[in-house]
């Protein structure tokens, strides 16, 4: 599983991992009224009352991506200290990534999603000044449609659409052929499994397929190790957009798109400070040194030391934990660019501890020290999972001591008896939505056997299965909101009472939001039909 094709999936959990509701530090972190001004120092964060986490987990944006290296600080100092005209710095900076990474030019963005943007605005536009302000009202243009294989549909490709693009979803090279019309702007392709060589719609299939129509590529890469000649660009990409904040440790906000050279100078026209729809992906001229000083310490780091010292912490972690009888280790070293780190995982069963990778992740992240930690398991064995590429030193003994203490415990065997229900809850209910600044009226239709429900969501544009349980008065349901590209988590808390539910919203990444249902009530008629014998005479 790739970082995109995780994220899809991750993007619905609190950082622990599980999906307990929030905890009294995060309530607490969020209530939060700092005491004093702000402190320039390692305290940085929690002077205003934010906790800081171990990175246990790689490089997610929701967690501050990478640890920038020490040439990006010194080149975003140095870049501060005076005033630069952009598109002169822009130019310069792409002769020079050309230089380093044998791409034809490159532009900094703000990430790689901006990247992706600019790049689908350049194939759009062409450069031509007049269609990029049109956008995202792409009537009367040529060039309106982008294709994406399903397996390349991630919550990603928004950053394609915001151009106002309509999306041609194909799922084999003969649709894919047919699909491509004088319309098509570009194909747009995530770097995953399904795109690589040998596969049906690989980069290269589908390159033979778009040179002959002329139609650009370009590649998601956003948390590829950079390789340089970049690989994509061999296998017949025409674009590919990279993340800085990721493997590069660039800055945070910064991306990489390389390519052609023409269309790298539509995208650059597409983006900050150039007035249009780009406007709003602004990225500074700190940030702009920062990441090609990135690239340029790339091909100085000494990535054999690096992966030495992350195996380090994987074995310190391993050699702690292992001790205690029952948990056993496995080192996973990934194939391909995507996240190119070494992973540890801890396995041990839930019966003899009495405690499942789910609860351990959500108790490392809502208690301090604070660690973000992965969790898993099958065959019966329950997990957690270490990603060392963000550690810092020091950290992994903290991680290695947490999690043989917290094994260590001697817990009591979980009672997973629930109370009789306080209501039968069967029937359809009318559930008004409160959200941070508007409502909004679902429905549930339910079906209550004992303690467990089953049952259709009808949330705002969609229709989706819920199940979920009722212990004594407590209601919890959970549906999942699924579209190509998209996903929201919908899990229900609330308390019945008087013939209505009422409680909270936990939606992942979209936050929470509040809800009270009540049952719909039907009007009784009671009115015989009368089916006529024949068509109708009138009308």
């Amino acid at each position: 599983m790739d970082r995109r094709e995780m994220l899809k999936n991750l993007a619905i959990l609190p950082v622990g991992g599980s999906l307990m509701s929030m905890s009294p530090l995060m309530a607490s972190t969020e209530n939060n009224t700092a005491k004093g001004p702000l402190a320039l120092d390692e305290d940085i964060y929690k002077s205003i009352g934010v906790v800081p986490i171990i990175n246990c987990r790689g490089t997610f944006t929701i967690i501050g991506g990478s640890i920038e290296r020490p040439e990006v600080h010194a080149a975003m100092a140095a870049a501060s200290k005076n005033f630069v005209q952009y598109d002169e710095l822009a130019f310069a900076i792409g002769e020079r990534l050309a230089e380093i990474t044998k791409a034809e030019f490159g532009i900094v963005t703000a990430g790689c999603a901006a990247a992706m943007k600019h790049g689908t605005a350049a194939c759009v536009t062409g450069g031509n000044p007049e269609k990029l302000l049109r956008i995202p009202d792409l009537s009367g243009l040529d060039k309106t449609e982008v294709i994406i294989p399903r397996h390349s549909r991630n919550v990603y490709d928004h950053a394609v659409r915001n151009i106002g693009i309509t999306v041609v979803e194909v799922e084999s090279m003969e649709e894919l052929e047919k699909a491509i019309n004088p319309k098509t702007a570009m194909i747009y392709l995530l770097a995953n499994r399904s795109s690589a060589t040998g596969q049906p719609m690989s980069v290269e299939n589908i390159a033979k397929v778009a040179k002959k129509q002329s139609i650009p590529i370009m590649v998601d890469a956003a948390a590829e190790n950079l390789s340089i000649p970049v690989v994509h660009f061999d296998r017949g990409a025409d674009m590919v957009a990279y993340s800085g904040g990721k493997a590069m440790c660039g800055p945070q906000c910064a991306g990489l798109l390389l390519g052609k050279k023409d269309l790298m100078l539509s995208a650059w026209q597409a983006s900050s400070p150039h007035h249009g729809p780009g406007r709003d992906n602004k990225v500074g001229k700190e940030e702009m040194l920062g990441m090609l000083a990135a690239v340029e310490a790339w091909t100085t780091r000494d990535h054999e030391k690096e992966w030495d010292k992350w195996m380090e912490y994987l074995n310190l972690i391993a050699n702690k934990v292992t001790k205690l009888k029952g948990v056993t280790h496995e080192i996973t070293i990934p194939e391909g660019l995507n996240n190119r780190a070494p992973g540890l995982i801890v396995s041990w069963d839930p019966k003899q501890f009495n405690i499942t990778g789910d609860e351990v992740a959500e108790l490392f992240g809502r208690s301090e020290p604070r660690i973000a930690i992965g969790s898993g398991g099958k065959d019966g064995m329950t997990s957690i999972n270490v990603t060392p590429s963000q550690m810092q030193d020091g950290e992994a003994k903290v991680v290695a001591n947490r999690l043989h203490d917290t094994l260590s415990e001697k817990r009591p065997t979980p009672d997973t008896s629930m109370a009789s229900p306080a209501a039968n809850i069967s029937g359809r209910w009318n559930v008004e939505m409160t959200f941070f600044s508007s409502e909004s009226t679902h429905s549930m239709l339910i079906e209550q056997d004992g303690n467990w429900l089953n049952g259709i969501h009808n949330s705002d544009f969609a229709e989706q299965d819920l199940y979920g349980t009722i212990d004594g008065d407590t209601v919890k349901i959970r549906s999942h909101f699924r579209k190509p590209g998209d996903s929201i988590v919908y899990m229900f808390t609330g308390k019945v009472k008087n013939g209505e539910i009422a409680g909270d919203v936990f939606m992942g990444e979209y936050l929470t939001a509040k809800f009270t249902a009540k049952k719909w009530q039907s009007k009784q008629r009671k009115e015989k039909i009368n089916v006529p014998g024949g068509p109708p005479l009138a009308t």
